[in-house]
């Protein structure tokens, strides 16, 4: 993983976070909806270690040449981008054009805090 830039590095470490992170927030709405709340958050808790495990490298790493806004919106526009197609393919959940604004509003947000 040395060979790719550095803010490559963090983002793909991101993505694979955020991966987990929204199987642990919100897969239990349809996988555990029956089970005590507790039993999810268990389960979700274990879940967030495998994401923590690859966030906290990432951001040590992006850190190396981003700052910690840089690191914040980009994890915010990866988390979108994690989110919109968890939404519409696992939970079923219809597309919707509000997903549409708030990437774009994060796209405004990456500009402002990626510009020279």
């Amino acid at each position: 993983m040395h060979a790719l830039p550095i803010s490559l590095q963090s983002a793909l470490l991101l993505v694979a976070s955020n991966v987990f992170m929204t199987f642990a927030w919100y897969g239990h709405l349809k996988n555990m909806a029956g089970r005590p709340w507790l039993f999810a958050a268990l389960v979700s808790w274990g879940i967030a270690l495998f994401e923590y495990l690859l966030q906290v490298p990432a951001n040590r790493i992006g850190a190396q040449t981003l700052t910690v806004g840089q690191l914040k919106v980009m994890q915010e526009v990866i988390s979108l981008s994690v989110f919109v197609p968890f939404a519409v393919f696992y939970m079923g959940q219809p597309f919707k054009l509000d997903y549409l604004w708030a990437a774009l509003c994060l796209v405004g947000a990456a500009y402002f805090m990626f510009r020279a």
